[in-house]
């Protein structure tokens, strides 16, 4: 599973030149915890967080408050790429304290991965997960091939012709559906065994 299956996207994002107020109100009205923020061309440029806000409008030492965004935003923002891994993704998540993180394609802002869309993936039924996993491999090698079971996200895959490559193609493929923690596959012969068993 990698961040282009979590993210969220199209998002709602602020510039640089953004009235602060307003970038207030989108985190408000839409129940964000932070704004990428992109430049004309789309590229992030930084984030701006209800806790910058916060900070801004409350300082330790008296001053002036901030009028755009460019004023009070983290730049360079955390981001990951579409093709990071969900357990990278994670892992930096948890250890920085983040709410939410920046998903970028080549330099430019593709979607955003909060802790609410984390959930929400791995929140699938197993029998949702399972039907997804069929699908995906249907196309691979044919809906006969394959006899899928999904339990508490781990998918045991068996495969009917035996072929060990094509095996680690669908572990491949099972992994990239999104609420799939961990996918192995067996040869047709264990299915057999195990229903003998």
């Amino acid at each position: 599973m990698r961040a282009r299956d979590i993210m969220s996207h199209p998002v709602i994002t602020a510039k640089p030149g953004t009235p602060v107020k307003t970038a207030e109100l989108l985190l408000s009205q839409h129940g964000y915890t932070a704004l990428p923020v992109v430049d004309d061309d789309g590229a992030l440029v930084g984030i701006v967080s209800e806790e910058d806000f916060v900070a801004d409008r409350f300082p330790q030492e008296p001053r002036k408050p901030a009028r755009t965004v460019g004023e009070v935003m983290t730049s360079p923002a955390a981001a990951v790429d579409v093709n990071a891994g969900a357990r990278q993704l994670a892992r930096m998540m948890v250890e920085r304290h983040m709410r939410s993180v920046p998903v970028t394609d080549r330099g430019r802002l593709a979607g955003i991965v909060t802790r609410h869309d984390f959930l929400r993936v791995l929140a699938r039924p197993d029998q949702v997960l399972a039907r997804d996993v069929e699908q995906r491999l249907a196309v691979f090698g044919g809906p006969e091939r394959w006899v899928v079971d999904v339990r508490d996200g781990e998918a045991t895959i068996i495969d009917r012709y035996d072929s060990p490559k094509d095996r680690e193609v669908a572990v491949i493929l099972a992994e990239g559906v999104p609420g799939i923690v961990r996918a192995r596959s067996y040869a047709g012969e264990i299915e057999r065994q195990e229903e003998q068993a």
